[in-house]
């Protein structure tokens, strides 16, 4: 009997294998973008290492000359401060606010506009994405003097008409007035990436869905939703980098008071480097808030990946 022998591949010795990713490593790809990662890795690494070595030394301003070695001290004053654990907790609270108020109102928002039909609807559009492209300090002095302002601010105005006494925001909230203005300026970010998000849902699932006899709010919630887990995860990650380091807008109208009643970590960190002329605890302080985004931003990821994997 005759067989027919098939022709089969060859087979890729491990070695060969090696042989050919270094080949591809020295292709003229590695080359053509080697200057860029020398350049980022410079631009992360150096000033990196300069933290970590005035971290561990008794550098003040006010005095130059004492460059003693202190180990870890620089990082048990920092935890240590009395601004430290407000610091923190303002830090929690503002990310957290931001968050919930971006979340909560960019999905509302966006849901109406993708529903609602009516004139100028892309002007609205414009107009709600318009402040995420105000800088931080332009709309925290807006905010500071035509709105909180107690004398002459509009909001003052509005007091005074109803025959109530005027509200210093900035003395008797601060940190309240800190959550709305980074709330103002992050929440078009989120209503953009969610508006983008629904114009991508399937309307023939709605269709089925209002002839089964769904309504607007089932609808909302059994289809809507589920499509926006994605990027809710994602509006939550971005967001939550930036908002760790939120300075201008607590520096141009509270500068962390009264007291510390508006202090985050971005802010205590400037505040022992530029007014206390710390830099060796600046510096701990600076290591210890990169740890937290680090963590932070590791968890997030770890939280889109997941929703990723059940999603697709």
């Amino acid at each position: 009997m005759n067989t027919t022998t098939l022709p089969t591949a060859p087979r890729t010795t491990a070695p060969a294998a090696r042989a050919a990713r270094a080949m591809r490593r020295l292709g003229p790809g590695w080359f053509l973008v080697s200057p860029s990662v020398a350049l980022l890795l410079l631009w992360m690494l150096v000033p990196l290492a300069m933290t970590v070595y005035f971290s561990t030394i008794r550098y003040n301003l006010l005095y130059p000359g004492d460059n003693d070695f202190v180990g870890f001290e620089n990082f048990y004053y920092f935890l240590t401060d009395a601004g430290f654990v407000p610091g923190m907790l303002n830090t929690l609270l503002l990310v957290g606010s931001v968050l919930l108020i971006s979340v909560v109102l960019g999905v509302l928002i966006a849901a109406l506009l993708e529903a609602a039909e009516f004139p100028g609807r892309g002007l609205v559009r414009v107009l709600l994405i318009s402040p995420f492209f105000i800088m931080p300090t332009v709309s925290a002095l807006i905010w500071k003097n035509l709105l909180f302002h107690p004398v002459s601010g509009i909001l003052a105005a509005l007091w005074k008409f109803f025959g109530a006494r005027p509200i210093d925001w900035l003395a008797e909230y601060p940190l309240l007035s800190v959550i709305i203005i980074v709330s103002w300026q992050w929440l078009p970010f989120a209503i953009l990436i969610l508006m983008t998000a629904m114009q991508s849902l399937d309307q023939e699932q709605k269709e089925a869905a209002r002839l089964d006899g769904a309504g607007p709010l089932a609808i909302f919630w059994h289809l809507t939703l589920p499509h926006l887990a994605r990027p809710i995860a994602v509006v939550v990650m971005i967001e939550t980098i930036f908002l760790l380091s939120v300075f201008a807008e607590i520096f141009t109208t509270t500068s962390g008071g009264p007291g510390y009643a508006s202090t985050n970590l971005a802010y205590l960190i400037y505040n022992q480097a530029l007014l206390q002329f710390d830099v060796g605890m600046a510096s701990a302080g600076g290591l210890i808030a990169v740890v937290i985004a680090n963590i932070a931003a590791i968890v997030l990821v770890r939280m889109l990946g997941k929703n990723l994997t059940e999603k697709y």
